[in-house]
């Protein structure tokens, strides 16, 4: 298993994960924690869902997004290992986000990149070199949300009403 939260082969102190959960498809190229992994450390993050928080007034209402017909799907992720002072080793991971689509940019400007089938076997192939033709909004006719209790705002609540959409 995997941490969830990048930390880079090369860093000190593995706490920077904390703040490297998501990588922008934009800039992957770019950011030195993240261009070193595109050719060879891509990896699929599988999901059936993920939430995202509207605003209403001044409060956030949670919402979880899925796909249209529930099935599970794969997020573009990329990894690294960092080596314990003390031995062994942490692998972990940050999911690539790109713009939002049409369905959830009213709601977040960004959103994670779902691959489709043949994308999720194009983005494991480590000789496929045009990687940034996946980094794209998944289209907004294939996806649904809807709003969920705010148990979900606490990592301690592994609870079906997590799921659950409100009445």
């Amino acid at each position: 298993m995997m941490q969830w939260g990048l930390v880079p082969s090369w860093v000190k102190d593995p706490s920077i994960g904390n703040k490297m959960i998501n990588a922008r498809a934009e800039t992957l190229a770019e950011k030195p924690s993240f261009k070193g992994l595109i050719g060879q450390r891509r990896c699929l993050v599988l999901a059936d869902g993920f939430y995202e928080w509207r605003k209403e007034g001044k409060g956030k209402i949670p919402m979880r997004c899925t796909l249209r017909g529930g099935e599970p799907f794969s997020f573009a992720g990329l990894w690294d290992s960092w080596k314990k002072p003390a031995g062994g080793e942490l692998l972990s991971f940050a999911i690539i986000t790109t713009q939002a689509n049409g369905l959830l940019r009213p709601i977040h400007e960004r959103m994670p990149v779902i691959l489709n089938q043949e994308g999720e076997e194009k983005w494991l192939d480590p000789d496929f070199k045009e990687v940034h033709k996946l980094l794209v909004p998944y289209p907004a006719e294939m996806m649904e949300f809807y709003d969920v209790s705010k148990l979900v705002n606490s990592p301690r609540n592994d609870l079906p009403q997590c799921i659950s959409p409100l009445p």
